[in-house]
């Protein structure tokens, strides 16, 4: 009985978060989806391209049920870095419904398997697992990036949130520029205090 719970779960979640993470794209031009925001060049779509390639993979070939569909290798070197980012040829429907393609895939091959039911990731430094682990892996790596969709999304037009129903309130760029001042203000002010631990650390060598 737990067993099935805990699937569906996991199970329910990682649909949320894979959901919320194609809703950073709505509304914002080509150009915007693509380009790198960040020192590393992590960029929306590339999100939606790495966990569709690794979605597939994890709930794929590790329970031997492949995704029918080819893929850059997992452990083929000239492909790596190239799951973050889409060229110019990759459009942003086709990318989108395959990850939608990947879902239906994984979807299946959770429902069809037992939670304690054996995988093998040959990449990890333990790679017997159970479909458990990797829905909690997956849930993770999903909400994880679904955090980096969301501050990619801030920095373009400073909306936040996991769906259109929570949405965080719009506000005007003076109401932002106030509410970083009063930040600023305040970890300026943190900062020129003395260190508290190591007044600490101080003290109590003084008192050896």
């Amino acid at each position: 009985m737990i067993d099935n719970f805990a699937k569906e779960y996991l199970h329910s979640d990682l649909r949320e978060m894979r959901e919320a993470v194609l809703w950073k794209l709505d509304g914002l031009v080509e150009y915007d989806i693509r380009r790198p925001l960040t020192a590393t060049g992590t960029n929306l779509l590339g999100l939606v391209k790495h966990l569709s390639i690794w979605e597939s993979r994890y709930f794929g070939e590790v329970f031997d049920r492949p995704f029918p569909e080819p893929l850059p290798r997992w452990d083929n070197t000239g492909e790596r870095g190239a799951d973050m980012w889409a060229t110019e040829q990759e459009t942003r429907n086709e990318i989108i419904d395959r990850y939608r393609r990947v879902w239906e895939h994984s979807d299946a091959t959770i429902t069809a398997l037992a939670i304690d039911s054996l995988g093998y990731v040959p990449w990890w430094p333990r790679p017997n697992v159970k479909l458990f682990n990797i829905l909690v892996h997956m849930l993770t790596e999903t909400s994880r990036h679904a955090g980096h969709a969301d501050i990619l999304r801030e920095q373009l037009d400073n909306s936040t949130g996991t769906t259109a129903e929570y949405a965080t309130q719009q506000h005007d760029a003076a109401f932002w520029d106030a509410h970083r001042a009063k930040i600023e203000r305040a970890a300026k002010a943190a900062g020129a205090k003395p260190d508290h631990a190591s007044s600490t650390k101080s003290s109590s060598h003084g008192a050896l």
